[in-house]
């Protein structure tokens, strides 16, 4: 193996792919992408919308109006109890308000019904909020009909918010704590991003294979270097590639964001990305706020830094099979039935991810997260919950190095015979073949 070969062709494929035009539009659209999807939805909750929003009440019960008093983003009314509902509908262009609501007299039951009535669809959040306020009107009313003595002090006694302070211990005998919302938010960004990456640049070493056999260029620069040499040297300048990508687009949204925490403030961005949490996740403010904390106290550079090498790695191994593939056909058409079985552990590391978020500590994910060809996503599904022990993480490492170097022989002898084979489409049968053969 001639190491200098190796490195004039790594430079060749990183210098021709980084002049790409598109290499240099992904790199800098997508930081500007995901700049827009973190400051974007703050800036849209802090968006208080085009003014007060009109809501008219015909309440037949009696019971709901105490329980909607007017606010800065919308403006409450009642119309008399009687009013001809159908009359009011015909005329609801004249009645000036957004929304007309019918709460029904009480049943035989002491329940009611809403029905609302509006030009425009009513948002969710509206919707949730009247029947949130109704049910409490309608329960207080049923409650007072019990002639409970001293009914509004003790419901303002049993009326309870609980938080649950999670802590962990740890090995030193402290205690730390815990946001396991932070933990899975993390954990599944940095193993979605190993599964994109490792399939779009596992396939961009494939498709360049397919390009050089199909354009006949393989046969003139197989006659200077050996096609081991010619495959790590794609591999690697692909993984540089990739690297310098991944490297601008971390220091462009940390600019583009930094930015805009600056223009915006850094209170309002905060505030606004707590509010965005709890409105997406239907929890509270107050957990929302737990999740920012968590994420904060994370140990970033530790989690970065074995994502890289799980990147590299993980990286290496399916770009090298998918290597092999690309010299065992003519065509891209061609490699759908070839590359099954490269597609499947990866979409399989995907699915037991999922189940990590919920069980970082489960048999299935300590399996999974040891196993090369799982590994690189299931483990960084576990890092930030903390539950992986030192000896678990250097054992996963060393199995997926060592299952790299053993796939890369594999594949290179695949490779040295597919990449002269022209005008048949290889089948499995075949790639056993050339992976014995000693020509």
């Amino acid at each position: 193996m001639n190491l200098s070969k190796i490195g004039i062709i790594i430079g060749r494929e990183y210098s021709v792919r980084v002049k790409k035009k598109s290499f240099i539009l992904t790199t800098i659209l997508t930081p500007v992408f995901m700049a827009a999807l973190i400051l974007i939805p703050s800036l849209i909750m802090l968006y208080k919308g085009d003014g007060q929003k009109k809501v008219m009440f015909v309440d037949r019960s009696g019971l709901v109006q105490p329980y909607f008093e007017s606010g800065e983003s919308v403006q409450y009314s009642f119309a008399d109890a009687n009013s001809d509902m159908e009359q009011m509908k015909a005329d609801f262009n004249d009645l000036g308000v957004d929304i007309l609501v019918f709460v029904s007299p009480l049943d035989e039951d002491n329940n009611v019904s809403v029905t609302t009535y509006s030009k425009e669809p009513v948002s969710l959040d509206t919707k949730s909020d009247l029947s949130r306020r109704v049910e409490t009107a309608v329960r207080d009313y049923k409650l007072k009909a019990y002639d409970i003595v001293g009914y509004e002090d003790i419901m303002a006694k049993v009326r309870t918010s609980v938080p649950v302070e999670a802590l962990t211990l740890t090995e030193d005998g402290g205690e730390k704590e815990d946001s396991v919302e932070a933990y899975m938010i993390i954990a599944y960004i940095m193993s979605f991003l190993i599964y994109i990456f490792t399939f779009m640049f596992g396939n961009m070493v494939m498709r360049g294979v397919i390009e050089e056999k199909s354009n006949r260029i393989v046969e003139v620069v197989v006659s200077s270097v050996s096609s081991f040499e010619l495959m790590m040297g794609k591999i690697i300048g692909v993984a540089g590639v990739a690297l310098t990508q991944f490297i601008i687009w971390i220091v462009l949204t940390l600019v583009l964001v930094t930015g805009g925490g600056l223009i915006f403030g850094a209170d309002v961005m905060s505030a606004g990305a707590g509010d965005v949490l709890a409105a997406g996740e239907g929890i509270s403010e107050n957990v929302a706020s737990g999740i920012l904390g968590g994420l904060a106290s994370l140990n970033i550079p530790y989690l970065l830094v074995f994502f890289l090498i799980y990147f590299l790695l993980g990286y290496l191994l399916y770009a090298s099979m998918f290597a092999a593939v690309g010299s065992a056909v003519d065509n891209e058409a061609d490699t759908g039935q070839l590359a099954m079985p490269i597609t499947i552990p990866l979409m399989l590391g995907l699915f037991i991810m999922l189940h990590t978020f919920q069980h970082p500590n489960s048999a299935l994910s300590f399996w999974a997260s040891i196993i090369p060809f799982t590994s690189p996503m299931v483990m960084l599904a576990r890092l930030p919950f903390g539950v992986v022990p030192g000896w678990q993480l250097a054992l996963s490492i060393a199995l997926l190095l060592a299952t790299f170097i053993l796939v890369t022989y594999i594949s290179a002898r695949i490779y040295r015979v597919g990449i002269l084979m022209y005008g048949k489409k290889a089948t499995f049968k075949d790639l056993y073949k050339w992976m014995k053969s000693k020509k």
